[in-house]
């Protein structure tokens, strides 16, 4: 298997399932030795399984991105695993139902910063770390939401998570840009994916409103997502840094 990765190492954060599946799979397929960190085991290790059998290679590391030492040994493993990091993907997310402000429980809303917020800078901790110690750069995509750009309804906990997300990967690709090492952040509008799934419950009419919201006339689909993470950490995107990257069929354009 050729492409575009060829040979390179990438980590996918919640790559078991919707956006992290698709890209973990997209970059096996253009030659990217994969490994997917997934709190799922059974998601995690059918990634995986699925990428190794389609011929390109993939590992599975069970990983909780909330808990620094799950992060450090995902990172560990990595390397154990395939001698390096070129590209980390910091996708993991949860986004539970939706309430008003004056609703929210504080465990729920400590449980979403947490993994949304707190997760994305541990793994970027760990990962930068190894990409100084190669001492040859790196590229980090971190995915955030239209969320972290446009506060959404009922949705406090999430969007402030997602909105340090964005602040958070700018003021990393700031620090680190003269060190090789490109930073960018990943913002879609609705995507069908597992998540998605769990907040509509099959409500045909809450689906129709979703893609209606959308100028293109629908969701996207993890693949057109993945499509745009491989795009920022290709050396077509060499000139992005600190960019919180669009993909939200016209959402937020008006």
């Amino acid at each position: 298997m050729s492409g575009n990765f060829n040979g390179k190492v990438a980590i996918v954060t919640g790559g078991g399932s919707g956006i992290g599946l698709a890209t973990a799979k997209a970059f096996a397929e253009q030659g990217a030795k994969v490994v997917i960190a997934e709190i799922s085991a059974k998601n995690g290790e059918e990634a995986a399984k699925t990428i190794n059998a389609a011929g390109g290679s993939a590992i599975f590391v069970h990983t909780d991105v909330s808990k620094a030492d799950s992060v450090a040994n995902l990172v560990a493993q990595a390397v154990a695993a395939y001698g390096r990091l070129d590209i980390a993907v910091n996708n993991a997310g949860i986004d539970p139902e939706v309430a008003p402000d004056a609703n929210w429980d504080e465990a729920v809303f400590d449980r979403i910063q947490g993994v949304n917020l707190k997760g994305v800078f541990l793994c970027m901790k760990y990962e930068i770390a190894q990409f100084l110690k190669q001492g040859n750069g790196g590229r980090i995509v971190n995915v955030a939401s239209i969320a972290g750009l446009s506060a959404v309804y009922n949705k406090p906990a999430y969007t402030a998570s997602k909105h340090g997300v964005v602040g958070m990967t700018k003021a990393a690709a700031l620090q680190y840009a003269r060190r090789g090492i490109r930073i960018n952040a990943m913002c879609p509008g609705g995507v069908d994916t597992p998540i998605s799934d769990q907040n509509h419950k099959g409500d045909q009419a809450f689906i129709d409103r979703m893609a209606d919201a959308h100028p293109i006339g629908y969701v996207s689909q993890p693949s057109e997502i993945a499509a745009g993470i491989l795009f920022q950490c290709s050396d077509g995107a060499s000139f992005m840094i600190g960019h919180p990257m669009v993909l939200d069929g016209g959402l937020i354009a008006g």
